[in-house]
């Protein structure tokens, strides 16, 4: 339905059912396993304990074993994202120049965007003959939304963000001996996205009327709205599309000793030509000023726009240390540069609906963690991470993606219920250091000035059978 560009869709957001605020890097959703979860995904593309493994490296498939295993998991995730604002303002244009005048007539108050969400994932591997292991897998690897009320004062800028995706991913793993294992699959990918603002009607009166070189007009919305920023006579716009598209993966696995695994794995970019509607909401005062001007601005129109979701990298090792402890590493480089606008237009005459300045760049995780045998059948977890943000400073951080550097701190547990069934847990906590934003709109010339106080809380759980 809406096309946003690879760069224009990737302010928004969620996952497989729904989702929130980020907890990988920019709005990449990492929560595709509660196994992983312990150890802050350490060795993610190593390790290959359970089914999950068809998303982090294929190749690892092969260190399953025989007959069919299967892992499903669901993680629920609790972020916080409270705003204080430090100065925001409505376009100076609108009050002459003066920028006292222009803070003081932004109306509003701070609110928290965060919202809780719940993604899960599931995923199935068969070994299908001494050579030979396919699976398949089902998560959500992008998701973002936040949801902020309707009179906080940042709502010109962004009231709602909504992407979800659903990706399909069957794979294949070739051993070609009992040291090296290839892998690889093709990804079917489904995006939605749903992105709202509010629009000041007393602003957009004055500057019909203004175009116009009309006194009267400038009369008529005096009277009708004499208070920029005015909450009670916003209209609104919101802007949704979907899209599907392909892309691939590969990875390897290599074994240096029996203690010892190597991974490496690759995703794709997918690419997204999204098409959907911008449908407004006009309040009742400004309608008939369009009407008498004939101007169509704030028309539904149909609406396009890209979304080139980005590639990664990973590089994973697990190492045991003896029977009761394992080491594990990994270093994940995820291709943000591709975000670079979020510019959609209009379908029909190209005109532009919205177009922001993201500039986004490649960004690194780096995580550690360690697993520990306490019993035959209890393993405890735990990890940390450094997830840094692609969003390089606060002129260019927008309140749909709030995003910041994180440091990861994991723990959790695997449990075997009996001999073809485990249960994994995982809990993490996501600390964030104050966030500041000073990004004024492209479109309408309003400024959103000051902090965000963000945390990120995500409990997980998992459960594998084999077959």
């Amino acid at each position: 339905m809406i096309k946003l560009p690879a760069r224009t869709f990737l302010a928004v957001s969620i996952t497989f059912a729904l989702s929130t605020t980020a907890h990988a890097a920019g709005f990449a959703l990492i929560e595709n396993s509660a196994s992983g979860m312990g150890n802050a995904f350490a060795g993610a593309a190593a390790v290959a304990e359970d089914a999950s493994t068809t998303w982090f490296n294929p190749a690892g498939m092969a260190e399953l074993g025989d007959g069919i295993q299967v892992s499903s998991a669901g993680h629920i995730i609790i972020p916080k994202a409270k705003f204080t604002n430090k100065g925001s303002w409505v376009n100076p244009a609108l009050t002459g120049g003066n920028f006292d005048q222009a803070k003081a007539a932004l109306i509003g108050k701070n609110d928290d965007g965060g919202k809780t969400a719940f993604v899960p994932n599931a995923y199935a591997v068969k070994r299908l003959n001494e050579k030979v292991t396919a699976g398949i897998g089902i998560n959500a690897p992008f998701g973002l939304e936040t949801d902020y009320d309707d009179d906080w004062i940042g709502r010109y800028n962004a009231l709602d963000s909504a992407m979800q995706t659903v990706n399909i991913n069957p794979s294949i793993a070739y051993e070609v001996n009992e040291q090296l294992t290839f892998g690889g699959g093709i990804n079917l990918q489904y995006i939605t996205v749903e992105l709202g603002s509010a629009i000041d009607s007393a602003a957009a009166c004055r500057s019909i009327a203004s175009a116009a070189n009309s006194g009267d007009l400038l009369l008529s919305c005096l009277n009708a709205m004499p208070t920029l920023s005015n909450k009670a006579t916003d209209s609104k716009v919101v802007i949704s599309g979907d899209d599907v598209s392909f892309g691939y993966n590969l990875g390897a696995m290599y074994k240096p000793n029996p203690n010892t695994k190597v991974g490496i794995s690759y995703r794709s970019a997918v690419n997204h030509e999204l098409e959907g509607k911008a449908d407004y909401s006009v309040n009742a005062a400004l309608q008939p000023i369009l009407t008498a001007t004939g101007v169509t601005r704030f028309n539904d129109v149909d609406v396009t726009a890209e979304a080139n979701l980005p590639d990664t990298l990973s590089l994973s090792v697990a190492h045991k240390v003896n029977d009761k402890v394992e080491l594990l590493g990994d270093i994940t480089q995820t291709g943000w540069s591709s975000f670079e606008r979020l510019r959609v237009v209009d379908k029909k005459t190209g005109a532009i609906v919205t177009n922001v300045d993201e500039k986004w760049e490649d960004v690194t995780r780096y995580s550690v963690g360690a697993n520990y045998q306490y019993n035959d059948r209890l393993k405890l977890r735990g990890g940390i991470a450094l997830d840094k943000t692609p969003i390089p400073n606060a002129k260019l951080r927008t309140p749909r993606t709030p995003d910041n550097d994180r440091t990861w701190l994991a723990v959790g547990a695997n449990y075997k219920l009996n001999k073809n069934s485990s249960l994994d847990v995982g809990y993490a906590h996501l600390f964030m250091d104050e966030t500041p934003i000073d990004n004024t709109s492209e479109d309408n010339g309003y400024a959103i000035r000051g902090v965000y106080d963000a945390s990120v809380d995500i409990i997980s759980a998992q459960f594998n059978m084999s077959f």
